[in-house]
Protein backbone atom coordinates (compact mmCIF):
# COMPACT_ATOMS: atom_id res chain seq x y z
CA UNK A 1 0.00 0.00 0.00
CA UNK A 2 1.46 3.30 -0.69
CA UNK A 3 1.49 5.56 2.30
CA UNK A 4 2.99 8.89 0.50
CA UNK A 5 3.68 9.65 -2.96
CA UNK A 6 5.85 12.24 -5.21
CA UNK A 7 4.72 13.32 -8.31
CA UNK A 8 6.66 16.06 -10.58
CA UNK A 9 8.71 17.88 -7.74
CA UNK A 10 10.83 20.92 -8.01
CA UNK A 11 12.69 22.74 -6.27
CA UNK A 12 14.75 25.81 -6.08
CA UNK A 13 16.99 28.37 -4.12
CA UNK A 14 18.17 31.91 -5.26
CA UNK A 15 17.50 30.94 -8.64
CA UNK A 16 19.80 27.18 -8.28
CA UNK A 17 18.10 24.26 -9.57
CA UNK A 18 18.00 21.74 -6.42
CA UNK A 19 16.22 19.41 -8.25
CA UNK A 20 13.13 19.19 -11.19
CA UNK A 21 10.61 16.82 -11.87
CA UNK A 22 11.83 14.04 -9.28
CA UNK A 23 8.43 11.38 -8.57
CA UNK A 24 8.74 8.56 -6.16
CA UNK A 25 6.32 6.63 -3.63
CA UNK A 26 6.41 5.10 -0.42
CA UNK A 27 5.28 2.12 0.83
CA UNK A 28 3.69 1.46 4.57
CA UNK A 29 6.46 -1.53 5.16
CA UNK A 30 9.24 0.34 3.23
CA UNK A 31 12.55 0.27 5.25
CA UNK A 32 14.51 3.30 2.50
CA UNK A 33 17.64 4.97 3.03
CA UNK A 34 18.06 8.33 1.20
CA UNK A 35 21.70 8.98 -0.42
CA UNK A 36 23.42 11.21 -2.01
CA UNK A 37 26.29 13.15 -2.07
CA UNK A 38 26.27 16.85 0.70
CA UNK A 39 24.12 19.56 -1.18
CA UNK A 40 22.22 17.53 -3.34
CA UNK A 41 18.77 18.51 -1.72
CA UNK A 42 18.08 15.77 0.09
CA UNK A 43 17.03 17.54 3.73
CA UNK A 44 15.08 19.48 1.12
CA UNK A 45 13.24 16.85 0.14
CA UNK A 46 12.20 15.45 3.33
CA UNK A 47 10.83 18.88 3.84
CA UNK A 48 8.51 18.93 0.71
CA UNK A 49 7.69 14.81 2.11
CA UNK A 50 6.43 16.41 5.18
CA UNK A 51 4.74 19.34 4.43
CA UNK A 52 7.46 22.03 6.34
CA UNK A 53 8.11 23.41 2.82
CA UNK A 54 6.29 23.60 -0.41
CA UNK A 55 7.58 22.93 -3.73
CA UNK A 56 7.75 25.35 -6.60
CA UNK A 57 6.16 22.67 -8.47
CA UNK A 58 4.91 19.22 -8.30
CA UNK A 59 2.86 17.72 -5.14
CA UNK A 60 2.74 15.29 -2.52
CA UNK A 61 0.20 13.11 -1.56
CA UNK A 62 -0.10 11.42 1.91
CA UNK A 63 -2.75 8.84 2.67
CA UNK A 64 -5.42 9.94 4.24
CA UNK A 65 -5.71 9.44 7.58
CA UNK A 66 -1.88 9.06 7.86
CA UNK A 67 0.81 10.84 9.80
CA UNK A 68 4.28 11.74 8.91
CA UNK A 69 7.47 12.52 11.64
CA UNK A 70 9.77 14.51 10.79
CA UNK A 71 12.42 15.33 13.31
CA UNK A 72 13.30 19.11 12.72
CA UNK A 73 12.95 20.67 15.90
CA UNK A 74 11.68 19.83 19.42
CA UNK A 75 8.29 21.27 21.09
CA UNK A 76 9.21 22.46 24.43
CA UNK A 77 6.02 24.61 26.20
CA UNK A 78 8.23 25.85 29.03
CA UNK A 79 11.49 26.54 29.89
CA UNK A 80 11.78 24.87 33.09
CA UNK A 81 10.16 21.08 31.75
CA UNK A 82 12.52 18.33 32.46
CA UNK A 83 13.58 16.03 29.50
CA UNK A 84 10.46 13.36 31.00
CA UNK A 85 7.95 16.18 31.00
CA UNK A 86 9.30 16.78 27.16
CA UNK A 87 8.55 13.07 25.93
CA UNK A 88 5.16 13.55 27.85
CA UNK A 89 4.09 16.21 25.39
CA UNK A 90 4.44 13.33 22.69
CA UNK A 91 1.05 12.80 24.55
CA UNK A 92 -1.14 15.43 24.79
CA UNK A 93 -4.13 13.97 24.19
CA UNK A 94 -3.69 11.05 26.18
CA UNK A 95 -2.53 13.55 28.91
CA UNK A 96 -5.50 15.63 28.31
CA UNK A 97 -8.03 12.29 28.84
CA UNK A 98 -6.35 11.77 31.83
CA UNK A 99 -6.79 15.02 33.27
CA UNK A 100 -10.72 15.02 32.45
CA UNK A 101 -10.59 11.20 34.05
CA UNK A 102 -9.12 12.51 37.06
CA UNK A 103 -11.37 15.47 37.62
CA UNK A 104 -14.21 13.05 36.96
CA UNK A 105 -12.96 10.74 40.12
CA UNK A 106 -12.87 13.93 42.21
CA UNK A 107 -16.54 15.21 41.48
CA UNK A 108 -17.27 11.43 42.40
CA UNK A 109 -15.82 11.51 45.71
CA UNK A 110 -18.20 14.22 46.60
CA UNK A 111 -21.22 12.79 47.59
CA UNK A 112 -23.67 13.19 44.11
CA UNK A 113 -27.17 12.05 43.67
CA UNK A 114 -27.30 8.63 42.33
CA UNK A 115 -28.56 10.21 39.03
CA UNK A 116 -25.33 12.46 38.75
CA UNK A 117 -23.35 9.56 39.68
CA UNK A 118 -24.52 7.34 37.29
CA UNK A 119 -23.79 9.80 34.45
CA UNK A 120 -20.34 10.39 35.90
CA UNK A 121 -19.84 6.64 35.69
CA UNK A 122 -20.91 6.16 32.13
CA UNK A 123 -18.52 8.99 31.09
CA UNK A 124 -15.56 7.67 33.00
CA UNK A 125 -15.87 4.62 31.74
CA UNK A 126 -15.97 5.85 27.89
CA UNK A 127 -13.39 8.15 28.92
CA UNK A 128 -10.99 4.97 30.62
CA UNK A 129 -11.64 2.21 27.12
CA UNK A 130 -10.28 5.38 24.82
CA UNK A 131 -7.35 6.03 27.22
CA UNK A 132 -7.02 2.14 26.86
CA UNK A 133 -7.39 2.15 23.42
CA UNK A 134 -5.05 4.56 22.84
CA UNK A 135 -2.11 2.58 24.95
CA UNK A 136 -2.37 5.53 27.77
CA UNK A 137 -1.40 2.75 30.22
CA UNK A 138 1.69 1.52 28.72
CA UNK A 139 3.09 5.38 28.01
CA UNK A 140 5.42 4.96 31.06
CA UNK A 141 7.17 2.30 29.59
CA UNK A 142 6.97 3.30 26.32
CA UNK A 143 8.77 6.13 27.76
CA UNK A 144 11.33 4.19 30.14
CA UNK A 145 12.32 2.49 27.32
CA UNK A 146 13.03 5.02 24.97
CA UNK A 147 14.94 7.14 27.68
CA UNK A 148 16.88 3.72 28.36
CA UNK A 149 17.97 3.00 24.86
CA UNK A 150 18.61 6.66 23.94
CA UNK A 151 21.04 6.50 27.09
CA UNK A 152 18.88 9.58 28.74
CA UNK A 153 18.53 8.34 32.15
CA UNK A 154 21.10 9.89 33.84
CA UNK A 155 19.69 13.44 32.18
CA UNK A 156 16.05 12.88 32.44
CA UNK A 157 15.05 14.67 35.51
CA UNK A 158 17.53 17.27 34.71
CA UNK A 159 15.73 21.10 32.71
CA UNK A 160 15.77 20.10 29.24
CA UNK A 161 17.15 23.66 29.02
CA UNK A 162 20.21 22.48 30.59
CA UNK A 163 21.15 19.37 28.60
CA UNK A 164 23.79 19.08 25.84
CA UNK A 165 22.92 19.65 21.69
CA UNK A 166 23.74 15.76 21.22
CA UNK A 167 21.19 15.23 24.20
CA UNK A 168 18.50 17.63 22.82
CA UNK A 169 19.02 16.01 19.60
CA UNK A 170 18.59 12.44 21.34
CA UNK A 171 15.02 13.51 22.74
CA UNK A 172 13.81 15.39 19.97
CA UNK A 173 14.40 11.62 17.95
CA UNK A 174 12.42 10.10 21.23
CA UNK A 175 9.68 12.28 20.98
CA UNK A 176 9.15 11.36 17.35
CA UNK A 177 9.54 7.99 18.17
CA UNK A 178 7.14 7.85 21.24
CA UNK A 179 4.45 9.75 18.06
CA UNK A 180 4.74 6.84 16.41
CA UNK A 181 3.52 8.42 12.89
CA UNK A 182 2.76 6.27 10.16
CA UNK A 183 5.76 7.32 8.26
CA UNK A 184 8.91 8.29 10.01
CA UNK A 185 11.83 10.66 8.29
CA UNK A 186 14.90 10.39 10.24
CA UNK A 187 17.93 12.98 8.67
CA UNK A 188 20.94 11.79 10.40
CA UNK A 189 19.42 10.07 13.26
CA UNK A 190 23.02 8.19 14.59
CA UNK A 191 24.40 11.88 14.73
CA UNK A 192 25.57 11.92 18.45
CA UNK A 193 24.78 8.35 19.05
CA UNK A 194 27.38 5.74 20.87
CA UNK A 195 27.76 2.38 19.81
CA UNK A 196 25.02 0.82 21.59
CA UNK A 197 22.64 3.49 21.24
CA UNK A 198 22.97 3.12 17.40
CA UNK A 199 22.42 -1.10 17.59
CA UNK A 200 19.16 -0.41 19.81
CA UNK A 201 17.95 2.22 17.16
CA UNK A 202 18.42 -0.33 14.64
CA UNK A 203 16.15 -3.06 16.26
CA UNK A 204 13.55 -0.32 16.80
CA UNK A 205 13.66 0.57 13.46
CA UNK A 206 13.73 -3.09 12.30
CA UNK A 207 10.57 -3.45 14.65
CA UNK A 208 8.88 -0.29 13.73
CA UNK A 209 4.83 -0.72 12.21
CA UNK A 210 5.10 2.17 9.98
CA UNK A 211 7.12 2.92 7.02
CA UNK A 212 10.91 4.57 7.36
CA UNK A 213 12.95 6.98 5.18
CA UNK A 214 16.72 7.45 6.33
CA UNK A 215 18.97 10.53 5.11
CA UNK A 216 22.37 8.76 6.41
CA UNK A 217 25.83 8.81 5.32
CA UNK A 218 26.43 5.75 7.84
CA UNK A 219 26.80 2.48 5.74
CA UNK A 220 26.65 0.14 8.68
CA UNK A 221 23.74 1.24 9.87
CA UNK A 222 22.15 1.73 6.45
CA UNK A 223 23.40 -1.96 5.71
CA UNK A 224 21.68 -3.21 8.91
CA UNK A 225 18.25 -1.12 8.99
CA UNK A 226 17.12 -0.28 4.67
CA UNK A 227 15.89 -2.99 1.79
CA UNK A 228 15.18 0.06 -0.37
CA UNK A 229 17.63 3.01 -1.54
CA UNK A 230 16.84 6.17 -3.81
CA UNK A 231 19.94 7.94 -4.59
CA UNK A 232 19.39 11.25 -5.00
CA UNK A 233 22.22 13.20 -7.92
CA UNK A 234 22.07 15.68 -10.38
CA UNK A 235 18.55 16.56 -9.62
CA UNK A 236 17.57 13.33 -9.94
CA UNK A 237 16.17 10.33 -7.84
CA UNK A 238 16.80 6.58 -8.87
CA UNK A 239 15.40 3.45 -6.83
CA UNK A 240 17.54 0.66 -6.00
CA UNK A 241 16.43 -2.73 -4.06
CA UNK A 242 18.65 -3.66 -1.62
CA UNK A 243 20.58 -2.52 1.37
CA UNK A 244 23.52 -0.22 0.88
CA UNK A 245 25.89 -2.99 0.01
CA UNK A 246 23.66 -4.35 -2.79
CA UNK A 247 23.01 -0.69 -3.77
CA UNK A 248 26.63 -0.05 -3.98
CA UNK A 249 27.02 -3.18 -6.11
CA UNK A 250 24.41 -2.51 -8.51
CA UNK A 251 25.15 1.29 -9.19
CA UNK A 252 28.36 0.40 -10.48
CA UNK A 253 26.84 -2.21 -12.62
CA UNK A 254 23.98 0.24 -14.12
CA UNK A 255 26.71 3.05 -14.55
CA UNK A 256 28.88 0.43 -16.17
CA UNK A 257 26.05 -0.73 -18.73
CA UNK A 258 25.11 3.25 -19.35
CA UNK A 259 28.49 3.72 -20.49
CA UNK A 260 28.44 0.90 -22.89
CA UNK A 261 24.97 2.25 -24.66
CA UNK A 262 26.43 5.74 -24.59
CA UNK A 263 29.50 4.56 -26.78
CA UNK A 264 27.86 2.15 -28.95
CA UNK A 265 25.31 5.23 -29.57
CA UNK A 266 28.09 7.87 -29.61
CA UNK A 267 29.57 5.28 -32.78
CA UNK A 268 26.66 4.95 -34.53
CA UNK A 269 25.77 8.58 -34.58
CA UNK A 270 29.46 9.34 -35.54
CA UNK A 271 29.43 6.68 -38.67
CA UNK A 272 25.75 8.38 -39.19
CA UNK A 273 28.03 11.68 -39.43
CA UNK A 274 30.17 10.15 -41.66
CA UNK A 275 27.56 9.14 -44.34
CA UNK A 276 26.27 12.39 -44.20
CA UNK A 277 29.45 14.07 -45.39
CA UNK A 278 30.02 11.39 -47.95
CA UNK A 279 26.45 12.04 -49.23
CA UNK A 280 26.86 15.59 -49.63
CA UNK A 281 30.05 15.49 -51.35
CA UNK A 282 28.71 13.22 -53.96
CA UNK A 283 25.42 15.58 -54.30
CA UNK A 284 27.72 18.55 -54.80
CA UNK A 285 29.73 17.13 -57.03
CA UNK A 286 27.24 15.14 -59.22
CA UNK A 287 24.58 18.03 -58.30
CA UNK A 288 22.20 14.74 -57.33
CA UNK A 289 19.08 16.51 -55.19
CA UNK A 290 18.09 12.80 -54.20
CA UNK A 291 21.60 12.38 -52.61
CA UNK A 292 20.85 15.96 -50.67
CA UNK A 293 17.65 14.33 -49.25
CA UNK A 294 19.29 11.60 -48.36
CA UNK A 295 21.51 13.56 -46.26
CA UNK A 296 18.78 15.97 -44.92
CA UNK A 297 16.79 12.85 -43.68
CA UNK A 298 20.01 10.81 -42.12
CA UNK A 299 20.26 14.51 -40.16
CA UNK A 300 17.10 14.19 -39.14
CA UNK A 301 17.36 10.98 -37.93
CA UNK A 302 19.99 11.98 -35.85
CA UNK A 303 17.88 14.52 -34.59
CA UNK A 304 15.25 12.52 -33.73
CA UNK A 305 17.05 10.56 -31.44
CA UNK A 306 16.77 10.06 -28.09
CA UNK A 307 20.29 11.15 -26.80
CA UNK A 308 21.83 8.77 -24.23
CA UNK A 309 23.47 11.04 -21.17
CA UNK A 310 27.33 10.44 -20.90
CA UNK A 311 27.25 9.02 -17.18
CA UNK A 312 29.98 10.06 -14.82
CA UNK A 313 32.03 6.96 -14.25
CA UNK A 314 34.34 9.43 -11.68
CA UNK A 315 32.99 12.40 -10.22
CA UNK A 316 35.51 15.12 -8.71
CA UNK A 317 36.21 14.09 -4.82
CA UNK A 318 38.18 14.97 -2.23
CA UNK A 319 41.98 13.98 -2.99
CA UNK A 320 43.60 12.66 -0.03
CA UNK A 321 47.30 10.93 0.60
CA UNK A 322 49.01 10.98 3.43
CA UNK A 323 52.73 12.35 3.39
CA UNK A 324 55.46 10.38 5.58
CA UNK A 325 58.86 11.78 4.99
CA UNK A 326 59.80 10.05 7.96
CA UNK A 327 59.13 7.20 10.19
CA UNK A 328 59.68 7.36 13.35
CA UNK A 329 61.09 4.47 16.17
CA UNK A 330 59.40 0.91 16.71
CA UNK A 331 58.28 2.10 20.27
CA UNK A 332 55.43 4.90 19.05
CA UNK A 333 53.25 5.46 22.65
CA UNK A 334 53.59 4.00 25.89
CA UNK A 335 50.56 4.75 28.45
CA UNK A 336 51.31 3.16 31.53
CA UNK A 337 48.90 2.95 34.77
CA UNK A 338 47.74 6.45 33.71
CA UNK A 339 44.89 7.64 35.33
CA UNK A 340 42.53 10.65 34.73
CA UNK A 341 40.08 12.58 36.52
CA UNK A 342 37.94 15.80 36.72
CA UNK A 343 35.90 16.27 40.02
CA UNK A 344 34.54 14.24 41.50
CA UNK A 345 34.89 11.84 38.75
CA UNK A 346 37.71 9.34 37.72
CA UNK A 347 37.38 9.07 33.92
CA UNK A 348 40.71 6.80 33.00
CA UNK A 349 41.81 4.14 35.25
CA UNK A 350 45.00 2.55 35.43
CA UNK A 351 45.34 2.62 31.72
CA UNK A 352 47.71 0.66 29.95
CA UNK A 353 48.23 1.13 26.11
CA UNK A 354 51.43 0.14 24.07
CA UNK A 355 51.26 1.08 19.84
CA UNK A 356 54.20 0.33 18.18
CA UNK A 357 54.85 1.61 14.61
CA UNK A 358 52.42 1.26 11.21
CA UNK A 359 49.82 0.23 13.67
CA UNK A 360 46.50 0.75 12.95
CA UNK A 361 44.20 1.00 16.40
CA UNK A 362 40.58 1.97 16.88
CA UNK A 363 39.74 3.10 20.48
CA UNK A 364 35.77 2.25 20.76
CA UNK A 365 32.94 2.81 23.35
CA UNK A 366 30.29 4.64 24.39
CA UNK A 367 30.02 8.43 24.89
CA UNK A 368 31.85 9.39 28.34
CA UNK A 369 33.51 6.65 28.80
CA UNK A 370 36.86 8.65 28.26
CA UNK A 371 38.10 8.18 24.62
CA UNK A 372 38.65 11.98 23.91
CA UNK A 373 39.89 11.97 27.15
CA UNK A 374 42.67 9.17 26.35
CA UNK A 375 43.61 11.16 23.37
CA UNK A 376 43.67 14.86 25.50
CA UNK A 377 46.23 12.75 27.63
CA UNK A 378 48.89 11.40 24.46
CA UNK A 379 48.61 15.00 23.62
CA UNK A 380 49.97 16.41 26.54
CA UNK A 381 46.23 18.69 26.98
CA UNK A 382 44.74 16.34 29.63
CA UNK A 383 46.17 16.00 33.48
CA UNK A 384 47.37 12.49 34.24
CA UNK A 385 49.07 10.26 36.85
CA UNK A 386 51.12 7.77 35.44
CA UNK A 387 53.75 7.15 32.66
CA UNK A 388 53.04 8.57 29.16
CA UNK A 389 55.87 8.41 26.54
CA UNK A 390 55.46 9.61 23.23
CA UNK A 391 58.30 7.66 21.05
CA UNK A 392 61.65 8.72 19.39
CA UNK A 393 61.32 10.83 16.69
CA UNK A 394 57.67 10.80 16.21
CA UNK A 395 55.85 13.61 14.27
CA UNK A 396 51.98 13.42 15.22
CA UNK A 397 49.06 15.09 13.50
CA UNK A 398 45.41 15.15 15.71
CA UNK A 399 42.18 16.18 13.79
CA UNK A 400 39.71 17.35 16.99
CA UNK A 401 35.64 16.22 16.70
CA UNK A 402 35.53 20.44 16.54
CA UNK A 403 37.91 20.75 13.88
CA UNK A 404 39.23 24.54 13.22
CA UNK A 405 37.23 26.98 15.55
CA UNK A 406 40.10 28.35 17.71
CA UNK A 407 41.04 31.26 14.95
CA UNK A 408 37.29 31.63 13.97
CA UNK A 409 37.61 35.08 11.75
CA UNK A 410 40.70 33.85 9.73
CA UNK A 411 39.89 32.19 6.29
CA UNK A 412 40.85 29.10 4.90
CA UNK A 413 43.23 30.13 3.05
CA UNK A 414 45.09 31.87 5.90
CA UNK A 415 44.20 28.71 8.32
CA UNK A 416 45.72 26.58 5.92
CA UNK A 417 48.99 28.43 5.24
CA UNK A 418 49.10 28.83 9.29
CA UNK A 419 49.74 25.26 9.49
CA UNK A 420 51.46 25.09 5.81
CA UNK A 421 54.23 27.80 4.77
CA UNK A 422 53.76 27.97 1.27
CA UNK A 423 52.99 30.85 -1.25
CA UNK A 424 49.43 31.48 -1.76
CA UNK A 425 49.27 30.01 -5.14
CA UNK A 426 50.44 26.73 -3.93
CA UNK A 427 48.29 27.32 -1.03
CA UNK A 428 44.99 27.51 -3.74
CA UNK A 429 46.90 25.02 -5.64
CA UNK A 430 46.48 22.52 -2.89
CA UNK A 431 43.36 23.07 -1.06
CA UNK A 432 41.47 22.82 -4.77
CA UNK A 433 42.47 19.12 -4.42
CA UNK A 434 40.12 19.13 -0.68
CA UNK A 435 37.48 21.29 -3.45
CA UNK A 436 38.22 24.37 -2.18
CA UNK A 437 38.11 26.92 -5.25
CA UNK A 438 38.09 30.43 -6.68
CA UNK A 439 36.12 32.59 -4.33
CA UNK A 440 35.92 29.52 -1.66
CA UNK A 441 39.25 30.05 -0.18
CA UNK A 442 38.42 33.25 1.34
CA UNK A 443 35.37 32.13 3.14
CA UNK A 444 35.69 32.41 6.91
CA UNK A 445 36.54 29.82 9.48
CA UNK A 446 33.11 30.32 11.33
CA UNK A 447 31.13 30.36 7.91
CA UNK A 448 32.34 26.24 7.05
CA UNK A 449 30.09 23.85 7.30
CA UNK A 450 31.15 20.52 9.15
CA UNK A 451 32.20 18.86 6.17
CA UNK A 452 34.01 21.65 5.00
CA UNK A 453 35.87 22.40 8.60
CA UNK A 454 36.68 18.49 8.13
CA UNK A 455 38.07 19.07 4.62
CA UNK A 456 39.83 22.20 6.05
CA UNK A 457 41.92 20.13 8.84
CA UNK A 458 42.66 17.17 6.61
CA UNK A 459 44.46 19.66 3.53
CA UNK A 460 46.51 20.43 6.76
CA UNK A 461 47.18 17.24 7.78
CA UNK A 462 48.20 15.56 4.69
CA UNK A 463 50.60 18.43 3.56
CA UNK A 464 52.82 18.43 7.27
CA UNK A 465 55.57 15.38 8.17
CA UNK A 466 53.70 13.20 10.35
CA UNK A 467 54.15 9.89 11.04
CA UNK A 468 51.26 9.34 13.82
CA UNK A 469 47.97 10.31 13.38
CA UNK A 470 45.36 10.89 16.20
CA UNK A 471 41.94 10.98 14.60
CA UNK A 472 38.76 12.27 17.01
CA UNK A 473 35.85 11.11 15.17
CA UNK A 474 37.32 11.57 11.29
CA UNK A 475 34.62 10.57 9.48
CA UNK A 476 32.16 12.91 11.22
CA UNK A 477 30.24 15.20 8.49
CA UNK A 478 31.60 13.54 5.97
CA UNK A 479 29.81 11.95 2.70
CA UNK A 480 29.80 8.68 1.84
CA UNK A 481 32.01 9.56 -1.28
CA UNK A 482 34.63 11.46 0.68
CA UNK A 483 34.61 8.52 3.57
CA UNK A 484 36.00 6.08 1.28
CA UNK A 485 38.94 8.30 -0.13
CA UNK A 486 40.03 8.53 3.61
CA UNK A 487 39.25 5.15 3.97
CA UNK A 488 41.77 4.68 0.61
CA UNK A 489 44.43 7.26 1.90
CA UNK A 490 44.16 5.85 5.51
CA UNK A 491 44.97 2.12 4.02
CA UNK A 492 47.67 3.59 1.68
CA UNK A 493 49.36 5.65 4.55
CA UNK A 494 52.50 3.73 6.27
CA UNK A 495 52.44 5.58 9.34
CA UNK A 496 50.35 4.98 12.58
CA UNK A 497 46.92 5.90 13.09
CA UNK A 498 45.01 5.90 16.46
CA UNK A 499 41.30 7.18 15.89
CA UNK A 500 38.54 7.14 17.92
CA UNK A 501 35.34 6.64 15.62
CA UNK A 502 31.75 5.49 16.21
CA UNK A 503 31.54 4.80 12.10
CA UNK A 504 31.45 0.72 12.45
CA UNK A 505 32.16 0.44 8.50
CA UNK A 506 35.46 2.61 9.06
CA UNK A 507 36.52 1.01 11.79
CA UNK A 508 35.59 -2.69 9.99
CA UNK A 509 37.67 -1.26 6.90
CA UNK A 510 40.62 -0.19 8.64
CA UNK A 511 41.67 -1.47 11.80
CA UNK A 512 43.14 -4.96 12.96
CA UNK A 513 43.30 -4.04 16.81
CA UNK A 514 40.55 -2.80 19.06
CA UNK A 515 40.64 -0.83 21.91
CA UNK A 516 37.36 -0.80 23.61
CA UNK A 517 37.08 1.92 26.63
CA UNK A 518 34.41 1.09 29.32
CA UNK A 519 34.22 2.65 32.52
CA UNK A 520 37.71 4.30 32.65
CA UNK A 521 39.16 1.21 31.58
CA UNK A 522 40.53 -0.52 28.41
CA UNK A 523 40.48 -4.07 26.99
CA UNK A 524 41.79 -4.72 23.77
CA UNK A 525 40.99 -7.33 21.32
CA UNK A 526 42.75 -8.20 17.94
CA UNK A 527 40.74 -8.57 14.79
CA UNK A 528 37.67 -5.92 13.31
CA UNK A 529 34.79 -3.88 15.39
CA UNK A 530 32.54 -6.71 14.33
CA UNK A 531 34.67 -9.61 15.84
CA UNK A 532 35.97 -7.44 19.04
CA UNK A 533 32.01 -6.83 19.59
CA UNK A 534 31.67 -11.13 19.11
CA UNK A 535 34.38 -11.44 21.49
CA UNK A 536 33.14 -9.08 23.99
Amino acid sequence: MIICSANGLTKSFGGHTVFNNISLEIHSTDRIGLIGRNGTGKSTLFKLLAGTEHPDEGSVHLKKGSAAGYLEQVPVRSDNASVYEVFMQSFSELHEIQEKINALTAKMSENPNEKQLDKWLNQLYGLQETYEEMGGYSIESKISGIVKGLGLDAVKDQPFSSISGGEKTKAGLGCLLLQEPDLLLLDEPTNHLDLSTMEWLEDYLLKYKGAVVIISHDRYFLDRTVNKIYDLEDGEVILYHGNYSAFSAEKEKRLLAEFAQYQEQQKRIKKMQEAIKRLRDWAIRGDNGDLHRRARSMERAIERMQKIKRPVLNRRKTEISFQMKDRSGKEVLSMLDVTASYPGREILKQVDLFIRFGEKVAIVGNNGTGKSTLLKAILGEQEVTGLIEIGRSVKLGYLSQTGLNSHPDETVLSAFREAVPVDEGTARHLLAKFLFYGQSVFKKVRDLSGGENTRLRFAQLVNQDVNLLLLDEPTNHLDIDSREVLEDALEEYNGTVVAVSHDRYFLNKLFNRVAWVHEGEIKEYLGTYDEARLQR
